[in-house]
C-alpha cells in the first residue's frame, strides 16, 4: 500500500493502540476523494465517516438562497462524520472535497459501535470533536471581523497544515464558496498576495512561496487555530494512555 494511504497518516486512527485499531481496520474501506465531491448534503442521513489521510474537507453551511460559507476544514487530524457518534445523524453542513486523495470509509454503524465500547476511541473522537467546534467559533468570528485579505491567508495556512505540499489545486470560485464571498473579492485578494510575492496563482492552482509571510498577513485566527489544536491534539498516543489509568 502506498505510504499516502496507510491509514496511520490519518492523525486519530494512528493514535490508537494496536489492539483497537486491528479491531477497527477490518471495517476500514480506502476511498479516492476527488477534488469538488460532496460527500454528504445538509439533513441527509449519514452512512458512514471518512478519515482523511491526504485530502481535505470542507463543511460548509449553505443558506436558501445558495450563497455558503465555510465553517470547518478537516484533513489527516480528523474525521468528517462526528453527528454519527454524537446521536445527531444529520447535520445542517456540506461536506466537499476541498483537496483530492485519500481517506478511510467507515461505516456509521462500525463507528458507533467503537464508541460505545467507551476506550481509546470514544476519548481521542471527543477530544477531536472539542478541536473542531473551537475551529467552527473561531472561524464564525473571523468571516465577521476580519477582511478578506486575512481570511485567504488563514485559509491558505490551515490547508497547508494538512497537506504534505505548497500547492493546492483550486479555483476561484471554490475558494469564493468557502470563503463566503464574491468572486472578485478573491480575485483581488489573491493578486495582492501574488504581488507581495506570498503566493503564484495561475488557473486552478495556488503554490504558496512564502509562509512565514503568510502568517504575519493573516489575523490573529490562525495563530488562536494553531494554539488550540496544539492544546487538544498534541500527542494523542499520550493522551489515550492517560485516559486508560
Amino acid at each position: 500500500m502506498a505510504d499516502q494511504t496507510s491509514p496511520q497518516k490519518n492523525l486519530l486512527l494512528g493514535a490508537l493502540p494496536a489492539e483497537d485499531f486491528e479491531r477497527i481496520s477490518k471495517n476500514l474501506v480506502l476511498a479516492e476523494l476527488s477534488l469538488g465531491q460532496v460527500l454528504y448534503e445538509p439533513g441527509v442521513a449519514m452512512h458512514s465517516a471518512y478519515f482523511p489521510t491526504d485530502s481535505i474537507v470542507s463543511l460548509l453551511y449553505i443558506m436558501l438562497n445558495g450563497a455558503s460559507a465555510e465553517i470547518g476544514i478537516i484533513g489527516n487530524e480528523g474525521v468528517v462524520g462526528v453527528s454519527l457518534f454524537m446521536a445527531g445523524e444529520t447535520t445542517p453542513s456540506r461536506a466537499v472535497v476541498q483537496s483530492s486523495g485519500f481517506a478511510y470509509r467507515l461505516s456509521g454503524a462500525a463507528l458507533r459501535d467503537e464508541f460505545l465500547r467507551g476506550g481509546a476511541m470514544q476519548h481521542i473522537l471527543l477530544r477531536y470533536t472539542q478541536s473542531l467546534i473551537a475551529q467552527m467559533a473561531q472561524t464564525a468570528a473571523c468571516n465577521r471581523h476580519h477582511s478578506v485579505d486575512q481570511q485567504l491567508c488563514r485559509w491558505l495556512l490551515l490547508s497547508l497544515d494538512r497537506l504534505s505540499s505548497n500547492t493546492l489545486d483550486m479555483t476561484q470560485i471554490l475558494i469564493a464558496n468557502m470563503l463566503g464571498v464574491r468572486r472578485e473579492g478573491v480575485n483581488e485578494a489573491a493578486g495582492k498576495l501574488q504581488d507581495a510575492g506570498l503566493i503564484a496563482y495561475s488557473r486552478g492552482c495556488i503554490t504558496v512561496l512564502d509562509r512565514q509571510g503568510l502568517e504575519l498577513r493573516t489575523c490573529e485566527c490562525y495563530a488562536a487555530l494553531r494554539a488550540e489544536t496544539d492544546r487538544l491534539l498534541p500527542d494523542l498516543r499520550s493522551f489515550v494512555s492517560r485516559a486508560r489509568v
